[in-house]
């Protein structure tokens, strides 16, 4: 698979999650989908997990599974879900 960037996989999740409501979640396999083209999105998936975590560990995004928030610093295995953080950039609502 070709390289994708940190910015690139950072800027899909909040793109996705923006154009939700602002309880919503998304799954990270939504994220490596929306990737470009010539990369596979099941091999993409361990970087997008891995720049969640960093987004989660900033405050950014939340990483759940059900209703439970996890710790980022923890290993993550099995399914999960993304959300909004408290320091999500909503774009200057609510600022």
């Amino acid at each position: 698979m070709p390289a994708v960037g940190d910015a690139t996989i950072a800027a899909a999740i909040r793109a996705l999650l923006a154009a939700r409501g602002p309880a919503a979640s998304i799954c990270p396999s939504e994220v490596a989908r929306r990737l470009p083209a010539d990369a596979n999105w099941r091999d993409a998936m361990p970087e997008v997990r891995r720049v969640a975590r960093a987004l989660a560990q900033a405050g950014e995004i939340v990483i759940t599974r059900g209703e439970a928030a996890l710790d980022p610093a923890a290993p993550l295995s099995g399914p999960i879900r993304l959300r909004r953080g408290p320091r999500a950039d909503t774009g200057g609502a609510g600022r």
